[in-house]
């Protein structure tokens, strides 16, 4: 596992999904003012997807295009930044980038799934001129971009499972008894995964307690309903991440 402070804190951990921003009107999703309000509500993490704009600057953003929140139809990647933070969004903030979230809350601790191969240098970049490789952890749901940003930050960051990785470490300790999983999990830090893929299903305590045996911590996305948050930790996950913050309660 990577030697950072991104566990640090207590359990279970609340990552904020794109902020807070549907418990009431007038905020745009992974704006400042959304994770300003996740904070207030609780959260100990905020989960953002990271874009690259055209000239090469990481913004956090969950679309390719713009169009779900803004009047604007162009892809991220097609403006660049000063474009970009020309557009306002629905609520009239504007798009956010990754070093502006860095400064703005400097003790906030980010998850960031990097969106595409132009994001991983942009990520990387913020992450090292923000001196914040030690309250990151980086994930894509491509293991090559996962693997390239690792690499490139010297593997200082924290870091969860492929899809690959997950369903290889389920298949360990559902079908070969565990064999294998301590050498399939080496140098992962987290599981971020959904309550089932398919027919399979992770939300099993067993499963949970072998991941924590072996160093990995389990957080589940994206889980709304209170009472489900309740379920999965009591069966031991570690984290939940979820678009309201404002539902989470700690017992």
């Amino acid at each position: 596992m990577a030697k950072t402070d991104f566990f640090i804190g207590p359990v279970p951990r609340v990552f904020a999904h794109r902020g807070l921003h549907s418990h009431r009107t007038g905020i745009d999703e992974n704006s400042l003012e959304a994770f300003a309000q996740a904070i207030e509500f609780g959260a100990t993490h905020i989960e953002s997807d990271v874009h690259a704009t055209k000239d090469g600057v990481a913004v956090l953003f969950h679309d390719d295009t713009l169009d779900r929140v803004s009047s604007i139809s162009s892809a991220i990647s097609e403006l660049t930044l000063s474009q970009i933070k020309e557009i306002r969004l629905s609520n009239d903030s504007e798009i956010p980038t990754l070093e502006e979230a860095f400064v703005a809350f400097p003790d906030i601790k980010l998850n960031l799934d990097i969106k595409s191969k132009a994001a991983i240098m942009p990520t990387v970049s913020a992450i090292l001129a923000q001196n914040a490789t030690r309250r990151v952890l980086v994930s894509s749901f491509s293991d090559s971009r996962r693997q390239r940003a690792l690499a490139l930050l010297g593997y200082q960051v924290a870091t969860s499972a492929s899809s690959k990785q997950v369903i290889a470490a389920w298949a360990s300790h559902n079908l070969l008894f565990g064999m294998f999983f301590k050498r399939i999990v080496r140098n992962i830090d987290a599981f971020q995964i959904p309550v089932k893929q398919g027919p399979v299903r992770f939300d099993s305590s067993r499963f949970i307690a072998r991941a924590n045996r072996n160093g990995v911590e389990v957080h589940f996305w994206t889980i709304n309903d209170p009472i489900q948050m309740k379920r999965l930790i009591e069966l031991g996950a570690h984290g939940i991440v979820t678009d309201r913050v404002d539902l989470f309660h700690r017992s």
